[in-house]
């Protein structure tokens, strides 16, 4: 078991990487903010849903979410169709143009994360990149499962997009919303 002085010492080194997760956010694109990779990645990742549980997977208000999801359909990066289930409500669908977009992002924090790292070797990042993982599920999965009517759509979208979303690849932590691989996030 991990003694109190050294969790209060992770504790700290885990500020600093939230400071590394902002770093990286500030260099995406102008149009690709943090809080709109958050948004398109948890799309990529679990696939077509409602407004009401993209907020809840982001754990932000649905007027938050409402503002994201225009600015990401008014740019033509996801789908909302009428739900089938319930026709007041929209089913919001990360498109292709979207995907090109998030591996776009994707690509670009692999890049800012390549440049500091460049001393680091491969099996140096898949470590820490392991812990850090062990680490979130030490915490639990705090993120909302999906409906039973969407979870095969959830899972069979999580598969299709895996190349999309690789956790090491987005930022870890961001100012707006968070990376998907984040167990909460939150968005102004």
């Amino acid at each position: 078991m991990a003694t109190k002085k050294h969790c209060a010492e992770l504790a700290r080194q885990l500020r600093v990487v939230v400071g590394v997760g902002r770093e990286v956010g500030r260099a995406l694109p102008p149009e690709t903010p943090p809080s709109t990779v958050a948004v398109l990645t948890v799309l990529g990742r679990y696939g077509e849903m409602r407004m009401s549980r993209l907020a809840e997977y982001l754990d932000i208000d649905i007027s938050v979410t409402s503002r994201h999801v225009a600015y990401l359909a008014e740019r033509g990066w996801i789908d909302r169709t009428p739900d089938a289930l319930d026709k007041r409500s929209r089913l919001l669908r990360l498109n292709p143009h979207g995907e090109k977009v998030l591996a776009a992002a994707s690509d670009r924090a692999a890049e800012v994360l390549a440049a500091h790292l460049n001393d680091w070797s491969d099996d140096d990042v898949d470590l820490l990149s392991g812990l850090l993982d062990r680490l979130r599920l030490s915490f639990g999965d705090c993120r909302p499962k999906p409906h039973a009517q969407t979870a095969h759509m959830a899972q069979t979208a999580h598969t299709a997009q895996a190349d999309l979303t690789d956790h090491a690849a987005l930022p870890a932590t961001t100012t707006g919303a968070a990376a998907a691989h984040t167990p909460r996030t939150h968005a102004n």
